[in-house]
């Protein structure tokens, strides 16, 4: 049965609307996450603050930081490097703030894709929702065989036929999914730590490194060395292009704590403050651990030539350390990018799973996905899940790699779909809100940037598309254009554009948008706005010009 009512779209009579006001539940939470009836019920409100949190620090930092910004940095250059890890840096913060505020005031399963069906259009819902979905099935035997190629950087492990390595790491992954969305969650706090702990210490590792405090390191004092030779700059701005599309990929991952607010604890707390936790990691991690890879290792160095995938021997990490003679170091931090691998397998677990209960909890998807059984666990959709796993085994075919490259192509773009699709629901939705008599003073938490931040996200989100189109069309090299290479890095739009078509025949639905007046914004919604408006009235009374340095601080931290 759907969670949502079904959603007018050509105009609602005034006693309908007034029906669906008269929902709302005067009721104070118990633990500040209730919901108004017709929210979300089945699934275990089992996350806690400090699961929120370290999923939002170190949930995306995977392999395509550790390795993949090596392919980056000898595309563009270090300059290129940290410039796109900037921009794309305030495009995640942006897009994070205004999922906040939509998570933190609709608790809900399903999230962005829900918020899509009510704030934007049904079909388009439909569309990204699948496309997410699609994308974690398909990414995880990616991650998995990753996994198992990584364990190649030992000699021993080379000689390990890898689909033995590939059965143990999907006997593992099956036995997270036995303890539900605790098990995921104590499973990411844990790795998450492991993960930030490295980065913090490999900064520490490269401060020391550039001013020539490693012994073994023949180079001495590096400084800015390489920022001059070979150069800040590579292959001009279709290198800055192709970074830009490198450096979007690399944050894929960080809208999960939305997902996951139909399961935290305590949504209302701990949302915004691991939302908060994006700007650290952003700043911290991508920023400044970046830059000081693009000090300590030229962008001309043979090895990041290779680095891609589960290439973790050419991880820039490891080729820092390599340069810098340090011994055994190298193996410890191959570890941790194991570590990050397994961390992003186990997170398409969760994305997918709930993305697909969502799906068929609101009649658009097989109605038995739905199915959540006692302790919490969408047992189809965990076992649909894991068959996608046993596609790891494919690397035993010759052609494996060939297959992976189309999997991957059904939604390379769907992380630049989502975000964009985030934006503008919450542009539509502060518009829905003010339309139907509310305020801003009844929101619980507001986005800092408010409207024009999501409209800033939402247009970087649209440059991030076309600088893709213009990598897939006109590579970096020079080759000239190529329809099966731009297929596989584009194949997501027209998929993306099918499934919206399919639902608008489907539901005979060819209105092109929900207007304002007619938006559903009371189910899900969280009960106690009454002692919200006063809190938020308490705030306004106390705020000043002088308070404002100390609001901007809290904002972000």
């Amino acid at each position: 049965m759907s969670t949502y009512p079904e959603i007018k779209h050509d105009g609602s009579s005034d006693e309908e609307k007034g029906h669906q006001h008269n929902k709302v539940v005067d009721s104070l939470p118990v633990q500040g996450d209730e919901v108004q009836p017709g929210g979300q019920r089945e699934l275990k409100r089992s996350l806690k603050g400090r699961h929120m949190q370290m999923i939002a620090i170190g949930g995306a930092i995977g392999a395509g930081f550790f390795v993949g910004s090596g392919g980056a940095l000898t595309t563009g250059g270090p300059g290129s490097l940290v410039i796109a890890f900037c921009i794309i840096g305030l495009m995640l913060l942006l897009t994070m703030q205004a999922l906040a505020e939509l998570a933190v005031m609709y608790p809900v399963n399903g999230a962005f894709y829900s918020y899509a069906v009510r704030f934007i259009d049904p079909s388009w819902g439909f569309a990204t929702g699948w496309d997410y979905a699609i994308q974690w099935l398909t990414v995880l035997p990616f991650e998995i065989t990753a996994a198992a190629l990584t364990i190649s950087f030992w000699k021993k492990g080379a000689e390990t036929n890898v689909g033995v390595w590939v059965t143990i790491f999907l006997v593992a992954l099956c036995a997270i999914q036995v303890f539900g969305v605790r098990g995921y969650g104590e499973v990411e706090f844990v790795l998450a730590i492991i993960k930030v702990t490295a980065t913090i210490g490999f900064i520490i590792l490269a401060i020391i490194i550039d001013c020539g405090g490693v012994p073994t390191d023949d180079r001495g004092y590096i400084g800015a060395r390489y920022w001059h030779d070979p150069g800040a700059f590579r292959n001009g701005f279709k290198g800055f292009c192709s970074v830009f599309v490198t450096a979007s990929f690399a944050f894929g991952g960080t809208e999960l704590t939305g997902l996951a607010a139909a399961e935290a604890t305590n949504p209302m707390r701990s949302i915004p403050m691991a939302t908060k936790q994006v700007f650290w990691r952003i700043s911290l991690f991508y920023v400044v651990g970046l830059f000081l890879v693009g000090l300590v290792v030229p962008s001309d160095n043979p090895g990041l030539l290779h680095a891609s995938g589960a290439a973790t021997a050419y991880s820039p990490f490891v080729i820092a350390i390599n340069l810098a003679g340090i011994r055994a170091l190298p193996s410890i931090f191959n570890v941790v990018i194991l570590l990050a691998v397994l961390s992003v397998a186990n997170s398409c677990t969760y994305a997918s799973t709930r993305t697909m209960q969502a799906l068929g909890q609101t009649n658009m998807g097989p109605s038995f996905l739905a199915y959540v059984d006692k302790k919490g666990r969408p047992l189809w959709c965990v076992l649909i899940q894991i068959a996608f796993g046993f596609l790891a085994y494919i690397n035993e075919a010759s052609t494996g790699s060939t297959i992976f490259t189309w999997l991957l192509a059904l939604s390379g773009l769907a992380n630049f779909f989502i975000w964009g699709t985030i934006c503008l629901s919450h542009i539509r939705f502060r518009a829905g809100w003010k339309a139907q008599g509310h305020t801003l003073d009844e929101l619980p938490y507001k986005a800092f940037f408010g409207v024009y931040g999501s409209a800033i996200g939402l247009t970087l989100n649209i440059i991030c598309l076309v600088a893709q189109f213009y990598v897939a069309l006109f590579p970096v090299g020079g080759a000239p254009p190529d329809a099966e290479a731009f297929f596989e890095s584009y194949l997501a739009a027209p998929l993306i554009l099918a499934l919206y078509v399919f639902w608008k025949l489907w539901s005979r639905d060819f209105s092109w948008y929900i207007k304002a007046k007619d938006m559903d914004v009371t189910t899900g919604l969280r009960a106690n706005l009454d002692e919200i408006r006063e809190m938020a009235e308490e705030k306004r009374r106390t705020a000043g010009p002088k308070n404002l340095p100390m609001k901007i601080v809290r904002a972000l931290f």
